[in-house]
């Protein structure tokens, strides 16, 4: 396996054959939660710039290569989104006074960041269908880990009203 081919498949995950990008998200999620819990959440923000900047070029290169639009084994999109995704709810999890909070916020990122990054709506969906190469894998994911984020602090602070 080429390196190439091991950054996209964010380690392999995306070679799953069940679910890839549930996999990969999977495979993402303590990955970000290491990086935020021991180096911090700049730490974990520049590291997806980082992917997110690199994919792009990366997914470029191996389209023009394979000559096949967003393979389902490139998973590192959904690496981008989940950690935007559970950055936004973190964020706003640690500010609140209920217990497991943090670990809830975990939970809810990778489950909204799931349901947007399948479900696609609105210019999510527009992207993932009009933008081709490594921008609309890229960016599709990066939506869906925004939009992920917000539900999650929306249901965080739902449940802190609650209680």
């Amino acid at each position: 396996m080429t390196v190439q081919k091991l950054f996209l498949t964010f380690g392999g995950a995306g070679l799953s054959p069940k679910a890839p990008g549930t996999v990969g998200t999977l495979a993402s999620l303590p990955v970000g939660v290491l990086v935020l819990y021991t180096l911090g959440m700049e730490t974990l923000f520049m590291l997806t710039l980082a992917i997110t900047i690199i994919g792009i070029f990366e997914i470029n290169k191996y389209e023009k290569t394979t000559g096949i639009h967003d393979q389902q084994h490139i998973v590192i999109d959904e690496a981008a989104g989940m950690w935007l995704s559970l950055m936004i709810a973190y964020s706003t999890a640690i500010t609140l006074e209920y217990a497991y909070a943090d670990i809830l916020a975990i939970v809810l990122s990778f489950g909204a960041f799931r349901l947007f990054d399948i479900w696609k709506p609105s210019t999510i969906g527009w992207i993932d269908r009009e933008l081709k190469g490594g921008l609309g894998v890229m960016l599709d994911d990066v939506l869906a880990g925004i939009a992920g984020g917000l539900l999650s602090v929306v249901l965080l602070m739902g449940i802190d009203r609650l209680l």
